[in-house]
């Protein structure tokens, strides 16, 4: 769909003829609308993107002859769409909505919703993604020529594209190649050792004193460096940990990293923004480093509450997080008691809940907590201690079974 969406373009151009298109478009950039322009071939890329990913079937990327084809389709979109009209497809903004705008929403969701395999899939894709799109962001300011730019950011625009198309998985080959038989195994114990390290500066920071000097000796680093030293810390080691939980089967590990990315992705276009204007004013830099340390630390869990309290806000997914915690909550209820026990504090939290919803007054809702303990524990004392239920329940409860 990308690609018929790029040759639309092209051939809708041809067909008004070429050389009064171009001499039409050039006009219209020193008339200042060359801006509307790009905007609008970004965010025509960007439906594009969004409808093939939402109506394709996957195929777990095993068909080498799609990924051949999209690779031909590539190589010709970059090679032979004319540079007038590249410029305005190819763009930094594309690329960025691509290759982490649309990411983040996927990822947001990703974590809202009760289904699993949803958080490793995107997970997968920061693996790779995330560093890619966050250590290539300043090549587009190094290369000065007009074509040379269209061709680098075609070929990312392209490659960010792939690691998620359902017809080429390109994160899950990646995964299953590299990450899963080589990196994996590799990468635990460096991941191990960083996770220490980490520990034992957090320790070494919370004095003052150290820490006083090591922020005096950032801000004597140029803003060049300084950017670097916080894309890596924001970064390495949660690269490491990612791939280490996608390695495991658990799935609390990939959703943490999984929310630590998507909010860091958006820290990172924030940084990228407002850095022209703002990187050599002191602080800066420091201010985005302490902000990722926020995010990544499980101590301070600082990307689960910006994720709950802005990015799911956002994307309006509120009530579908809400469904996910309680699915979670009664996983980890499950867990914890017996069958027999179980059961009974499902009902007391159905039986809580089943009332007026417009009632918030907190005296009328403690109350009715109140009720809903007292309940409870007429209900326990009704049970016979030890082999109460478990006798009546062989089979282990199944998560999918409804949740009252």
């Amino acid at each position: 769909l990308l690609l018929l969406n790029l040759i639309a373009v092209l051939l809708l151009l041809l067909y008004h003829g070429t050389r009064t298109t171009i001499s039409r478009i050039e006009k219209s950039m020193s008339d200042g609308n060359s801006l509307w322009i790009t905007v609008s071939c970004s965010f025509a890329v960007l439906v594009a993107v969004s409808i093939s990913y939402k109506y394709l079937e996957p195929n777990r990327g095993v068909d080498w002859k799609i990924h051949a084809i999209y690779c031909a389709a590539a190589i010709c979109s970059v090679a032979f769409i004319p540079e007038n009209i590249a410029s305005y497809i190819f763009t930094q903004l594309t690329v960025t909505l691509v290759g982490a705008v649309y990411p983040i929403y996927r990822s947001t969701k990703a974590v809202c919703t009760p289904d699993e395999d949803d958080d490793k899939e995107w997970l997968q894709f920061w693996i790779v993604g995330g560093p890619l799109f966050m250590l290539t962001a300043w090549v587009d300011d190094v290369i000065q020529a007009d074509k040379a730019d269209a061709v680098w950011l075609g070929c990312l625009l392209f490659t960010f594209f792939w690691l998620y198309f359902p017809l080429t998985c390109g994160s899950l080959l990646v995964y299953d190649n590299i990450t899963e038989p080589f990196l994996g195994p590799r990468l635990k114990p460096l991941q191990r050792k960083m996770t220490n390290l980490m520990v034992y500066i957090h320790q070494l920071l919370a004095n003052a004193v150290h820490l006083y000097f090591v922020w005096i000796i950032f801000m004597f680093l140029p803003a060049g460096l300084k950017r670097i030293v916080a894309v890596a810390i924001g970064t390495i080691y949660p690269f490491l940990c990612s791939v280490t939980a996608a390695a495991t089967d658990e799935i609390e590990d990939d959703t943490y990293w999984l929310t630590y990315w998507s909010v860091y992705g958006c820290l990172f276009l924030l940084m990228d923004l407002f850095e022209t204007w703002l990187g050599r004013i002191p602080g800066f830099y420091t201010l985005v480093i302490f902000t990722t340390v926020y995010l990544m630390l499980p101590l301070f869990r600082g990307a689960d509450k910006v994720f709950r309290k802005i990015l799911v806000p956002l994307a309006g997914l509120q009530e579908l997080l809400i469904l996910r915690d309680s699915i979670q909550i009664k996983r980890q209820l499950l867990k914890d008691l017996d069958a027999e026990r179980a059961k009974i504090v499902r009902k007391s939290i159905a039986k809580f809940f089943d009332g007026e919803d417009d009632n918030s007054d907190p005296a009328v809702l403690k109350g009715e907590y109140m009720q809903s303990w007292s309940a409870l524990n007429i209900l326990k004392s009704k049970m016979p201690f030890g082999k109460s239920s478990k006798a009546k329940y062989q089979e282990p409860p199944n998560e999918t079974t409804d949740l009252v």
